[in-house]
């Protein structure tokens, strides 16, 4: 990089988007319309059947955002007029082939236009659907990857993918590709064309039997998670993603190619201002059921690391990653985006920040008043969590349904609905103890090497900020990320 290289290198490119409606996308899309209004163009993908469907989509759930108020407030009415010249909406798809672009003008427009894409379309529910998230975290890389070949000359394949490719493996995680068929537990045999053939023969053999929709719902959700444990990893969403990974690395050919893999993605540091957050993370859901008065406990072990990342940080990484390695013809580059070797936070202090932050915010319950949290129990582990659910709930259940076997509907309504909700707790908690107990530490010596080549251009240094040790996280908690969460996602 030269002196001033990173917003210089963005003047006149254009750049291809895809999962542009999502969180990471969104801010992508605004940092670089802020600091470099002289880009070329940028492509978004966006899932709409035809074009008018997806301008729509665009103006509702991405420029018309609070992200996007900066902009705003910058261009004022010029703003949409400014969005009109600089952003092409491309209605399509990454689970089809060129991204399901009908329009074979556009498509041989952007082939000879494009200079670099951004794949940061992804499923992130962690028990999706095996076939959608195959298609999606798995396949959906590959067409991107083939789209991106016939561009004539792209300089720069940018991926992103998750730190938790890696499982539930403890100690230093090294930023290291994967192999083409590698397991995590060593497991000889994960061929991905076949995982796609098993998912069609069962999805067959569900259709000769006669099965219903949520019956196939169910079968594909249980088969995801079967497979992926037999390999290693704890859930579909990451196992999809690593073999995502393991098909753009290995498929690659000449194209310069930059995974970006974030731990757990918080709201904005700084830019373009403190706080905005779309979408509850685990930890998020969790500050709000507590600040709702409905969640009385958290799980967190004090020997552990909680690994959090803000996304404006994963954002100015990705940029300056994507800048570095242009044109760097047969090419690959992992770079963990995290806090965890840098700055690293204790699960139970961030029990405290929630109690602090609500004892002095009470949220507003329906009827006006205040709710007054009290200080959360800590549970150490699955097992702690199963006992208190037990004493707490579950055996005075079993009490109440008991009192009332011969009593009337309500009451039988009642104990079903309780049942319901404890067993969807339950197998919440199992979903998300491998990250609420991860015991790894992400090394990133490459993100590092960015950061310190960053600092020597002062200049952009400030613009492209994403080192985590300046994160003072009593400030951040209680101040910026806390506020935040409130303001987009608490629902009654």
């Amino acid at each position: 990089m030269e002196f001033g290289g990173i917003v210089d290198s963005l003047q006149n490119k254009s750049i291809f988007v895809t999962g542009s409606t999502g969180f990471l996308a969104k801010m992508f899309v605004e940092k670089v319309l802020r600091v470099q209004p002289n880009v070329k163009k940028l492509y978004l993908l966006i899932r709409a059947s035809n074009t008018n469907s997806a301008t729509e989509r665009l103006h509702d759930e991405v420029i018309g955002k609070e992200l996007f108020l900066v902009l705003r407030e910058k261009y004022s009415e010029d703003l949409d007029s400014f969005i009109t010249k600089k952003v092409i909406t491309v209605p399509g798809d990454v689970i089809y082939e060129n991204m399901g672009v009908q329009n074979s003008d556009m498509l041989e427009e952007m082939w000879k236009d494009i200079d670099i894409i951004v794949n940061v379309a992804a499923n992130t529910k962690f028990d999706e659907r095996y076939d959608v998230a195959l298609d999606v975290n798995t396949f959906g890389s590959k067409n991107v990857l083939d789209f991106a070949k016939k561009c004539v000359k792209l300089e720069m394949f940018l991926h992103v993918s998750t730190a938790y490719v890696c499982g539930e493996k403890s100690g230093v995680i090294q930023e290291k590709p994967f192999q083409m068929g590698e397991t995590l537990n060593g497991t000889l045999g994960l061929d991905i064309q076949q995982e796609q053939r098993l998912v069609e023969d069962t999805l067959n053999e569900l259709q000769a039997l006669k099965a219903t929709k949520e019956e196939k719902r169910l079968a594909m959700k249980e088969l995801g998670m079967k497979r992926a444990r037999s390999y290693g990893w704890p859930n579909t969403y990451v196992f999809t993603k690593a073999m995502g990974e393991m098909l753009v690395g290995n498929l690659r050919g000449n194209l310069p190619v930059v995974i970006i893999r974030p731990t757990i993605v918080t709201s904005t540091y700084k830019e373009p201002f403190p706080g905005w957050i779309e979408g509850a993370r685990h930890i998020d859901i969790l500050s709000i059921g507590y600040g709702k008065g409905k969640l009385t406990c958290f799980l967190g072990d004090p020997t552990l690391i909680l690994d959090l990342i803000p996304g404006d940080m994963v954002v100015n990484a990705m940029i300056v990653a994507m800048i570095t390695h242009l044109n760097q013809s047969s090419t690959e580059h992992i770079y963990h985006v995290g806090s965890s070797m840098q700055n690293p936070i204790n699960p139970n202090v961030f029990t405290d920040y929630a109690y602090d932050y609500f004892l002095k915010n009470p949220v507003i319950s329906k009827d006006g008043k205040p709710i007054i949290v009290k200080k959360p129990i800590i549970l150490t582990s699955v097992a702690s969590f199963q006992s208190y659910m037990a004493l707490r709930y579950i055996l005075p259940l079993k009490v109440f349904e008991l009192l009332n076997a011969l009593c009337c509907d309500y009451f039988q309504q009642t104990c079903r609905d309780m049942n319901r909700k404890i067993n969807l707790v339950m197998s919440l908690v199992e979903l998300y103890a491998p990250y609420i107990f991860f015991k790894g530490i992400f090394d990133d010596l490459n993100t590092e090497k960015l950061r310190i080549a960053m600092k020597s251009f002062t200049s952009e240094a400030d613009t492209f900020y994403f080192d985590p040790k300046c994160i003072d996280w009593d400030d951040y908690f209680i101040n910026i990320h806390l506020p935040g969460v409130l303001k987009y996602n608490l629902k009654w």
